[in-house]
């Protein structure tokens, strides 16, 4: 079956699901076994996490405390398997989310599997100006 825009929402969905519970086998299960991670368009060697096992350690080192985190992604272009997402990810400074402590516009490069996992994930983000 080919990817298409809905199944990567659903994709993106799981996934910011995934982020905000951190639970590892929700993680490892959008990835396939040899999946490439990149927070950069730049990253090579030992910056790139690679299979499940260093894409769910990368995740648990650096966890967001519990309710600060929203994310809204979706699909801008997909085709033959590789998707472009894009979206917001906005932490704030506690599970009210009344006060909004840094905001990441994200475009993301996504290469999937017929199966509709990510082998490949590659991230650009910039961080939203503070209008305070």
């Amino acid at each position: 079956m080919k990817m298409n825009a809905e199944m990567v929402q659903r994709w993106l969905n799981t996934y910011t699901h995934a982020w905000m519970t951190y639970d590892p086998d929700e993680i490892a299960a959008l990835f396939t076994d040899d999946a490439e991670y990149r927070w950069h368009p730049w990253d090579e060697g030992e910056d790139v996490a690679r299979g499940h096992s260093q894409i769910v350690a990368a995740w648990q080192e650096n966890r967001d405390v519990a309710g600060t985190y929203h994310g809204e992604y979706r699909p801008l272009l997909v085709k033959d398997g590789m998707a472009i997402a894009v979206g917001l990810s906005s932490y704030y400074t506690d599970q009210t989310q009344k006060t909004l402590k840094r905001a990441y516009h994200n475009l993301w490069v996504l290469h999937f599997t017929d199966e509709g996992q990510c082998r490949s994930f590659t991230e650009w983000y910039m961080q939203a100006p503070d209008k305070s």
